[in-house]
């Protein structure tokens, strides 16, 4: 059985030898078709790097590094043909490493255009790699495959693509569920790099009994083996890939050169001057059976272990929760934290287990205290509120009001009945606002809207009219302290109030423009810090 598979083995490498050899018979090959579909590529390579492990403190300096440096003639940037073609054949491979020019451009898509996003992922590679090499040697399947998480997904197991195929090797739900792959509220294993490799890993020997072709198991695995089924027959029977790349899905047709292109990539990163940016990531890991509900932060906080290492090491559990009562998931931890983790388990267990699974939730009613309900055509305020009356004006909007009345535009919406957001002048909305505090929102009817204004903005203390001393003063919507701050600044400043499982780099995202580093600067944040629910950050929205 061994000699069978080394004999298919060097048949498949001779097979690419002399595919590298046929360079000048494929240089001029749909190249003004890579014109449009490689920008494509590109852009999807840059969005699939944003990967939050790669830009926070779990990223060590790449200057602590010790790794050679490149001769200065690594450095040329336009190498000839035979340099692509004498080193794609140095590389031993069960898949043919066909070389053209199409290839070429995506060897230099990676070796120059996107060298820092290279440099990226070569570090990621040093942690799942060894990882996917175990697995494909279990199947019987060329390692080089392994190549094929670095087109699909950039080895970003959070990637999402615009056809809803998820984690690094891009299940589509179906797919997954055929592959055993459990995919619910709290889990997604296409998210977990081990099991969804095991599946990508079944599936792409799946694929090679139907079309017996590695190449065309790569094209499959990207556009399903009905559209390859379906190019073969357009191209009258033929099983090459490079016969049937015009009758491929546009962007398919890029998949079998970027793969040949990583391969050669990743095998020659220092030929090219490219140094691997480290990760956090741990040298080794372990990994543990769970049995009953867990949440990620019990164990960083027991711990004390960083939340965001948990979730790049966990990223199947969407919400911080693994729901192991009742079956059974697994927890990947640091090696120098496993005998930490089964010394304290029942500690972990036990800890805030009240606020992160609370049994009571399961029995709740509806809170109805923010509700007012008619009774006889009256509006009918809960105990503790009163309903106030106030008349739409010029330069109002629903926005506006619940700002004024501290209330949100969905609350006016449900008091009032309304089913859209517009409003007409001099129409009467009603408002729940705490009892103890109707006078003053009564008297905000009788103010213009630049005092109504000055009200949203807490710049000032006194409402217009009115007894002396039922005269309210404004609740400012930030402290004294931040006022200062907003004085003393020339940009718009708004703050963000932290919630349970936010990290700085999801908070950016919701405001355009805002990098980690403007984040870090205005909170005066230094790299490995960490944010706790309920802390206040600065956010100048420029």
């Amino acid at each position: 059985m061994r000699n069978h598979k080394i004999g298919m083995f060097l048949v498949g490498l001779i097979f690419s030898l002399s595919q590298v050899s046929a360079v000048g018979l494929q240089d001029s090959l749909y190249l003004d078709d890579v014109e449009q579909t490689q920008p494509i590529f590109e852009d999807n390579l840059d969005s699939l790097l944003n990967l939050y492990y790669m830009q926070q403190g779990n990223t060590l300096n790449n200057d602590d590094m010790l790794i050679d440096t490149p001769d200065e003639d690594s450095l040329v940037q336009h190498l000839p043909d035979s340099v692509y073609i004498s080193r794609l054949q140095a590389i031993k491979s069960g898949v043919p490493l066909t070389y053209n020019q199409i290839v070429r451009r995506y060897i230099e898509m990676y070796t120059q255009r996107k060298k820092d996003k290279v440099q990226r992922m070569v570090g990621l590679a040093q942690y799942y790699f060894p990882l996917f090499d175990d697995i494909f040697d279990y199947y019987g399947v060329p390692n080089e495959l392994k190549y094929m998480s670095i087109i699909e997904s950039a080895l970003n197991p959070r990637a999402r693509s615009r056809t809803r195929a998820v984690g690094i090797w891009q299940f589509m739900y179906g797919t997954a569920k055929l592959y055993g792959l459990t995919i619910n509220g709290l889990v997604d294993e296409r998210r977990d790099p081990i099991k969804a490799t095991h599946a990508a890993a079944q599936f792409s020997k799946d694929l090679y009994e139907v079309f017996k072709d590695w190449q065309l198991v790569i094209a499959a695995y990207n556009c399903g083996p009905g559209n390859v089924s379906r190019a073969i027959r357009r191209s009258g029977g033929k099983r090459n890939f490079w016969d049937i790349y015009p009758y491929l899905p546009r962007e398919t047709r890029g998949h079998v050169p970027a793969f040949i292109a990583a391969v050669y990539t990743m095998n020659y990163y220092r030929e090219h001057n490219i140094i691997p940016q480290q990760t956090g990531f741990p040298i080794k890991v372990d990994t543990i059976v769970i049995h009953d509900d867990l949440h990620l932060m019990q164990i960083a906080e027991v711990l004390n272990i960083s939340i965001d290492l948990l979730r790049d090491l966990n990223p199947q559990y969407i919400h911080d929760i693994i729901p192991g009562k009742g079956a059974s998931y697994t927890l990947i931890l640091p090696s120098d934290y496993v005998t930490k983790f089964i010394d304290q388990q029942d500690k972990i267990f036990a800890y805030k287990d009240s606020i992160y699974f609370n049994p009571t939730d399961m029995l709740k009613e509806p809170n109805y205290t923010r509700y007012a309900y008619k009774k006889r055509g009256k509006f009918v305020a809960p105990k503790g509120y009163a309903v106030v009356t106030y008349r739409v004006k010029e330069g109002d909007n629903l926005g506006f009001i619940a700002d004024w009345f501290d209330c949100r535009v969905n609350d006016i919406l449900d008091w009032n009945e309304l089913y859209s957001s517009r409003i007409r002048i001099g129409q009467k909305l009603h408002l729940l606002v705490p009892a103890s505090k109707a006078t003053y929102y009564r008297k905000i009817d009788l103010l213009s809207l630049e005092e109504k204004q000055q009200l949203k903005n807490g710049n000032i203390s006194k409402v217009k009219a009115g007894e002396e001393n039922n005269k309210k003063e404004i609740k400012p919507t930030v402290s004294n302290k931040t006022n200062e701050k907003i004085a003393n600044s020339n940009s718009n400043i708004v703050y963000y109030t932290v919630k349970q499982g936010d990290t700085l780099w999801e908070i950016a995202r919701k405001y355009p423009g805002i990098t980690l580093k403007d984040l870090r600067e205005w909170n005066n944040l230094p790299p490995n810090a960490h944010i706790v629910p309920g802390q206040q950050l600065i956010i100048k929205i420029m």
